[in-house]
């Protein structure tokens, strides 16, 4: 019913920049908190970002002044702008959302699928 997909992972060079997508889609009534995790080789998912309905935005330490999340309320869509990567940013990264399958009802979690992003000269 409720699909999210990612896109806009690759390889690129360090200090190079990269601009996630992740789209909504399906029966939703309204997206609250929308969010970015990555996880890494080996590693537990980290947080990275979040931005609420109301725009207001949190950082992970790790990424504070180098990534941007947004979001088009019109397209369900949640953005992850990349600046200054570093290889420590070669991880698998994820969207998730909370959102409301229909007024009133309760808000449901959903995960993407993740991309890849790889960081490397």
């Amino acid at each position: 019913q409720v699909q999210l997909v990612e896109s806009g992972g690759g390889l690129v060079q360090p200090g190079g920049s990269l601009r996630l997508s992740c789209a909504a889609s399906g029966s939703i009534f309204s997206i609250s908190a929308m969010r970015w995790y990555r996880q890494a080789p080996g590693k537990q998912r980290d947080f990275l970002a979040v931005i609420t309905s109301g725009t207001s935005t949190n950082y992970a330490d790790s990424v504070k002044g180098r990534f941007t999340i947004s979001r088009d309320n019109a397209k369900n869509t949640v953005y992850l702008q990349m600046n200054n990567l570093e290889p420590e940013d070669t991880a698998v990264y994820y969207c998730n959302v909370d959102l409301l399958l229909r007024a009133g009802g309760p808000t449901r979690l959903y995960w993407g699928q993740g991309t890849q992003v790889t960081v490397s000269s």
